[in-house]
């Protein structure tokens, strides 16, 4: 009887010892799983505003991703100068923002990615490859399709939407307390929509209180590239 009780006693630790070995591996793989940000700025380049966010940018050791505007760029060489000598990402958001070029034909969003490319590659000697539309793949005016996806990706281009949107594009005069608090997602790899066009003065100063807030909570914070997986979305399937 004793040898009974006493083999049941060794099989409940036992028991209890693997059960408590397998959770706590399986914490530890968990607690292993990189968190990153993306943090992406469109519409720029935007003279003291987009400055000022590249002077935070610096001041906290992090890099960001512009998705650059090309009527803009005249007489603003400097800043984006400033961006690709700073280590941050440049990508194209077309040559004027205007939905009508844009999304009359697949042609016609194609050349605005182009000149672009064009436009940024005579300022920094870099040909640039990764684009975001304007108003984002999927919009009031257009719905992404098959057909312009493989334009794009025929013409070596990639394309990046986000996964979190402060809503400083449509809401530019929000708080930058709102700013900040719609810039917060618990997701382990985020992309980070903001704007730092002329009118994005809070968006500007949010910028701290977000990078403060996601390196306290352990992320990584990356610039996109042509290695970066692509993010978006087909709702319109056609060839």
């Amino acid at each position: 009887m004793k040898k009974f009780f006493l083999r049941n006693i060794i099989i409940l630790f036992l028991t209890l010892f693997l059960f408590s070995s397998l959770s706590l591996t399986s914490l530890a793989c968990q607690t292993d799983v990189e968190k990153v940000i993306y943090l992406t700025f469109d519409d720029g380049p935007g003279g003291k505003i987009t400055n000022k966010i590249l002077d935070t940018l610096k001041e906290e050791g992090v890099p960001a991703t512009f998705f650059v505007i090309g009527c803009q760029v005249q007489n603003q060489e400097d800043i984006i100068l400033r961006m690709k000598n700073e280590g941050h990402s440049i990508g194209l958001h077309s040559v004027t923002h205007d939905r009508n070029k844009l999304y009359h034909g697949n042609e016609g969003f194609l050349k605005e990615m182009l000149n672009d490319q064009a436009i940024l590659e005579k300022t920094t000697g870099q040909k640039y490859k990764i684009l975001r539309f304007p108003f984002g793949c999927n919009n009031n005016t257009y719905k992404l399709t098959d057909s312009l996806v493989n334009l794009i990706h025929e013409n070596d281009l990639r394309i990046y939407d986000w996964t979190q949107d402060t809503c400083d594009g449509a809401n530019a005069n929000s708080s930058p307390d709102c700013i900040f608090k719609k810039s917060i997602s618990e997701k382990n790899n985020i992309t980070l929509l903001m704007h730092c066009g002329y009118i994005n003065k809070n968006s500007a100063t949010a910028l701290p209180s977000i990078i403060k807030h996601y390196k306290k909570e352990g992320y990584t914070f990356k610039a996109i590239d042509e290695t970066t997986p692509e993010i978006y979305k087909v709702t319109k399937h056609n060839n």
